[in-house]
């Protein structure tokens, strides 16, 4: 008895079949737990299935919780998330490369809100003039990220998750035109 104690503490609560975040990945399903001998040495991992990516992750169940790896967020952090999504969007008066930089190591960490910021910085209503390739593809996956978080945690569908997403978005108050003067290489003229 004492064996499997020991193995469900070392899975840090970790189930075989539950769905979990995967900070460089986003939402993916523990499908395995197995154990592996490398370089002489047995390792328990936890094979992670990302099915939208058609990937398969093998974390080391020691190393999971250094990794990143975490639940799905509690329905509260995901109202919490949707709440930030209405507010006003807050952009650094910087270069876009070090802006750019900054979101992509927040969609990166895996933190709901950190993500939900990403989106609600880089969203852009159709009154507004269009993203660059490199904002939108930013966008893109911070708004993945989240959708496939919160259709997990909500037991919806990715569609309805996104109309919920859009809904909080709507809300948000409008960006003017000139609010945001983008610097250096990052001027773009529209033709009038």
């Amino acid at each position: 008895m004492t064996t499997a104690k020991k193995t469900t503490a070392g899975r840090q609560g970790f189930k075989t079949g539950e769905a979990i975040v995967y900070p460089a990945h986003g939402v993916g399903r523990i499908t395995a737990i197995e154990e592996q001998e490398i370089a002489g040495y047995k390792l328990e991992l936890f094979v992670v299935s990302f099915e939208k990516d058609k990937m398969v992750l093998r974390v080391p169940t020691a190393k999971a919780n250094s990794v990143g790896m975490r639940k799905l967020a509690e329905p509260e952090l995901v109202k919490k998330a949707l709440d930030v999504l209405t507010g006003r969007a807050r952009i650094k008066r910087t270069m876009w490369s070090r802006r750019a930089q900054e979101y992509e190591a927040k969609i990166n960490s895996g933190d709901l809100l950190s993500v939900t910021e990403v989106v609600r910085d880089l969203f852009r209503s159709e009154a507004q003039p269009e993203q660059s390739y490199s904002e939108r593809q930013l966008y893109e996956a911070a708004l993945d990220r989240i959708v496939r978080e919160i259709s997990a945690v909500n037991r919806v569908t990715e569609t309805e998750a996104l109309k919920l997403i859009e809904q909080s978005l709507a809300k948000s108050p409008r960006r003017a035109k000139g609010d945001v003067e983008p610097e250096g290489d990052d001027l773009q003229e529209e033709a009038a």
